[in-house]
């Protein structure tokens, strides 16, 4: 399993993992971000930590808490080596590395399942799936085991800029437990597709009512997302 991003929901989804999975099962951190001063209050790290590199420092105290390997790559996600079989969790705020993640899962001889999640300030939205090739989104029975990748379903996220404002002047605007609820969610998606049983293909998280609101997958869901356009130039451009 990869964790793409390190930051404030990544660094607690790699946590949670370490918790849920076997101690056998591989998990490999990919950040090539330093901590910095303004990631002390809302991501896993803390001021020893300073100007190190996130997915590193991650590894090694997860893997001594918990006694099991920890991977990490310190690369960009262009540059980084995703293992097979396995699934990968997006946790980045820009199309680019999005676009890059995309490219990774379609370069794998069997597509990985891909779980995409991002935040503003009080409000978040995962979601799922694995592939482009429209084909493979005929279920089994009630199963699916293709879903069209994240970057399909909603193409406009590869258009997402990194955010102008500084990282300190963002985190002063979230909300404090938004990366928490995000990475609680993420890993209850992760613990059903490992057992089989996620009835889901997106969902949608609102601090400010309470509320998640999930879209189930459907036939009639999976067909009208699959004819959004948004994954063609990731396969022209392998």
């Amino acid at each position: 399993m990869t964790i793409v991003g390190c930051g404030g929901t990544g660094g607690f989804i790699a946590e949670a993992l370490c918790r849920l999975l076997p101690a056998d099962a591989d998990l490999v951190l990919v950040d090539h971000d330093r901590v910095e001063e303004r990631n002390l209050t809302r991501q896993s790290f803390y001021r020893e930590d300073l100007e190190g590199f996130k997915s590193e420092i991650l590894a090694h105290r997860l893997a001594l808490r918990f006694d099991r390997p920890v991977g990490y790559s310190t690369l960009p996600v262009a540059m980084a080596e995703f293992f097979s079989p396995g699934l990968v969790i997006g946790c980045v705020d820009n199309g680019l590395a999005r676009r890059d993640i995309a490219r990774k899962i379609m370069e794998m001889p069997y597509h990985k399942w891909w779980v995409d999640s991002g935040n503003g300030d009080n409000y978040g939205q995962i979601v799922i799936g694995n592939t482009d090739v429209l084909v493979d989104m005929v279920p089994e029975g009630n199963i699916y085991r293709g879903l069209p990748l994240p970057t399909i379903q909603k193409p406009e996220l590869l258009n997402q800029a990194p955010s102008a404002m500084g990282c300190a002047e963002v985190a002063e605007e979230q909300g404090p437990t938004i990366n928490l609820t995000m990475a609680a969610a993420v890993v209850e998606v992760v613990r059903r597709l490992i057992a089989g049983t996620c009835p889901w293909i997106q969902l949608y998280i609102d601090m400010e009512s309470g509320t998640t609101v999930p879209v189930l997958v459907r036939p009639e869901t999976v067909n009208s997302l699959k004819q959004r356009k948004g994954g063609s130039h990731e396969r022209t451009k392998r």
